[in-house]
């Protein structure tokens, strides 16, 4: 909730400058180098202020909570402002890696175990291969790590 309303008020200031106006505002950046793959902790981030245009705000991360348990995809560098697509949520699922897979249909429940064809974080829809009959099926990831198919 916090974060969408700080979305919105950055949104809503956004769209209140003037193209080219500026506005000053503190961002949290690192204070040590962060390099991709590495989870983002609160002791790794430091505030820092900044003049901001409109377009440069749609393209930064404005919060800490927005930061703290995302996984960097680059390397961030200390006083730097973080930009949307330079984290992202931490895999639960790894390509190859076998994972408990759940179908779920009615009152029926089956559990199997299954090959990721792709890296997943939660809520994400991957493709699976089930390891006994070599079948390709589509899933959601959990927050256990686990996949469940089918209807719940």
């Amino acid at each position: 909730m916090k974060r969408l309303l700080l979305l919105a008020t950055f949104a809503f200031l956004a769209a209140a400058l003037p193209a080219g106006a500026q506005m000053v505002s503190t961002l949290p950046v690192p204070g040590i180098t962060i390099y991709p793959g590495d989870p983002i902790t609160e002791d790794m981030l430091t505030e820092r202020r900044f003049r901001l245009t409109r377009a440069s705000l749609e393209a930064i991360i404005a919060g800490r909570e927005m930061l703290v348990g995302k996984v960097a995809r680059r390397t961030l560098l200390p006083g730097q402002p973080i930009t949307v697509n330079a984290v992202e949520n931490p895999k639960l699922v790894r390509r190859g890696v076998p994972v408990r897979l759940v179908f779920v249909e009615g009152g029926l429940t089956i559990i199997t175990y299954a090959e990721p064809m792709q890296s997943g974080s939660a809520g994400e829809v991957i493709r699976v291969r089930n390891t006994e009959s070599g079948t390709v099926i589509v899933g959601v990831v959990q927050a256990d790590g686990s996949i469940v198919v089918g209807k719940s």
